[in-house]
């Protein structure tokens, strides 16, 4: 039987969603530096922050994922 991990996918993303969210605020505002070209207005920098926190959470999963699939195979050697 194959002992249990000790970082879940939850944990991970739980731990690396102020890193996600906070990645997401940035590329968020500077996307929205390129919405004058469409005649559109730019997003300021606390409506990014505003619209981060719930665009962080799929980023915060996915760099869970990929941190846990990382341990993953660095458990099995390969």
């Amino acid at each position: 039987m194959s002992e249990p991990r000790p970082w879940p996918v939850w944990k991970l993303a739980l731990l690396l969603y102020p890193f996600a969210a906070g990645a997401v605020a940035i590329n968020l505002f500077m996307l929205s530096l390129l919405l004058p070209v469409f005649g559109l207005e730019p997003l300021d920098p606390v409506t990014a922050l505003k619209w981060s926190i719930g665009l962080g959470v799929p980023a915060a999963w996915a760099s869970g994922r990929w941190a846990r699939h990382l341990m993953d195979e660095a458990d099995a050697g390969t």
